[in-house]
């Protein structure tokens, strides 16, 4: 019979959650335009939340454990991301491939850097740091003791919080980053719902792209940007824990951002809730599919259709359970900065700087300290690419029953996930980015290089390294669906 079927996935599944919230006063300057170091105040909570997955056929063992820990911060640097997965894997008896920790990437939470220990609120991050580790350790270990049968249901929906922000500012003759009104953007909302075997909902999955980029440099407070709002939001109509995996946004942020106000946070993130919660309400049981039941004669011959259970074979084929972990090599830009140079960079800024205060004149001072920030920055991500030619770029694929779970390191623009989107339309991809870590930062498409768009600017990758990427992991899934 004619039908439609729906993309699910039967497994092990348990998800549990830690409250990460730092220390009022611990250092929080994340934005180079910032005038303070020091949180001032909490807006929202912020969550480690743990989301443990294993194949659900009693020959595949513990080998097939995966777990998902997303993290309310912007990011960590190769060597506190290294330094982390390391301790939890230790402390909750996790294999390191089977750990995957990425970031809700808060703009809003602070920098996490120890080499910051010097400045204002510095000394609380080292603290902190064995804080997060003992927490995220309790929730992956929590996670994993609860696992049980579970279906998930995926659908799909709309939003457009997100939009394009590479803007050609035409009077200054610069790209900046901000709200592009003619850009195109990537509104794809992927929810997902989890359910016990007594059809009981334990959790919800809400994947899409778009910066927190809310909250910028006004703000003092410690938050998840417009993520905070969203879980909230989603948890109260649905009663489970909602877990928020950030897409390919290396383009996209909100329409409304770079504010001080907390309010349009909340805004931005129940504008997302909604488009996930008319996105999950419609999820039908799992276990079924939608097929043509034939015709009834009314007024007019009604074409009706009904939800039918799968057969055995089917139900079988939503337990597959395929897990491989490899890297792709991006070559690096032939212009990559040195050193050397960038902190004879920040050297002359730092001199201007000095210059500025001395002169009163606070503006030019505040714009001289955010470009030694920049440097800072340029200088930890130079710190962490390993000799050679090229990165190696750490991708994790999965196939769970009839869906694709995607995680890979870095910030990537959309075009990766519409590209594996229109190429396998077959299958619903999650797309989860900076997954054990930022390296390389940013990866914009090749049509992006050469404009002084900020993250081009700041990319250490050669043009059409996006574009290899998705050709290599597209070859990979193409090579699965082939082997059956």
């Amino acid at each position: 019979m004619p039908h439609v079927d729906i993309p699910q996935s039967h497994c092990k599944g348990a998800i549990a959650r830690r409250d990460i919230t730092p220390p009022v006063g611990m250092y929080h300057r994340m934005w180079g335009a910032a005038t303070h170091d020091r949180s001032t105040g909490i807006h929202r909570p912020l969550l480690a939340t743990a989301l443990a997955l294993q194949s659900s056929h009693k020959s595949a063992g513990h080998g097939t454990l995966q777990v998902l820990v997303s993290l309310d911060h912007c990011l960590l640097w190769t060597e506190e991301m290294e330094a982390l997965r390391s301790a939890v894997c230790r402390s909750a008896w996790i294999a390191p491939e089977s750990l995957h920790i990425t970031f809700s990437h808060t703009h809003a939470a602070g920098l996490l850097d120890p080499a910051r220990a010097d400045l204002p609120g510095g000394d609380l991050i080292a603290s902190y740091l064995e804080l997060v580790v003992q927490r995220v350790a309790s929730a992956a270990r929590e996670a994993i003791d609860a696992l049980r049968p579970v279906w998930i249901v995926y659908g799909l929906g709309t939003c457009d919080l997100a939009a394009h922000r590479d803007f050609w500012d035409a009077e200054n003759r610069l790209f900046v980053c901000g709200f592009d009104p003619s850009g195109v953007a990537d509104d794809t909302v992927l929810v997902a719902r989890i359910t016990d075997e007594r059809s009981k909902c334990v959790a919800t999955v809400v994947n899409y792209a778009c910066h927190p980029t809310t909250l910028a440099w006004d703000n003092t407070l410690v938050s998840p940007d417009y993520v905070g709002a969203l879980r909230e939001t989603v948890e109260a109509a649905t009663g489970a824990p909602c877990l928020f995996l950030q897409g390919a946004s290396g383009e996209l942020g909100p329409r409304h951002g770079y504010v001080g106000d907390m309010s349009v946070a909340d805004r931005n993130g129940r504008q997302l809730a909604y488009a996930a919660l008319a996105a999950l309400e419609p999820l039908p049981a799992p276990g079924v599919r939608y097929e043509y039941t034939g015709p009834v004669v009314s007024g007019a011959t009604i074409g009706t259709w009904a939800y039918a259970p799968l057969s055995k074979e089917e139900l079988h084929g939503q337990s597959s359970w395929r897990c491989e972990h490899f890297t792709v090599d991006l070559p690096y830009r032939a212009d990559l900065p040195t050193r050397d140079a960038t902190e004879a960079e920040r050297a002359r800024w730092q001199a201007a700087e000095e210059s500025a205060n001395r002169a009163g004149d606070r503006e030019q001072a505040r714009d001289c300290r955010a470009q030694i920030e920049r440097m800072n920055r340029q200088l930890a991500r130079l710190r962490s690419l390993p000799e050679g030619t090229s990165v190696p770029l750490s991708v994790s694929l999965w196939q769970l029953g009839g869906a694709l779970w995607l995680m890979l390191e870095a910030e990537h623009y959309s075009l990766l996930q519409r590209a594996l989107r229109e190429r396998f339309p077959d299958y619903p991809i999650v797309v989860v980015t900076m997954t054990n870590g930022w390296r390389p930062g940013y990866v914009p498409t090749a049509e992006t290089y050469g404009k002084g768009i900020y993250q081009e600017s700041i990319a250490v990758v050669a043009p059409g390294s996006l574009e290899q990427l998705i050709e290599q992991i597209g070859t990979r899934i193409a090579e699965w669906q082939a082997a059956g």
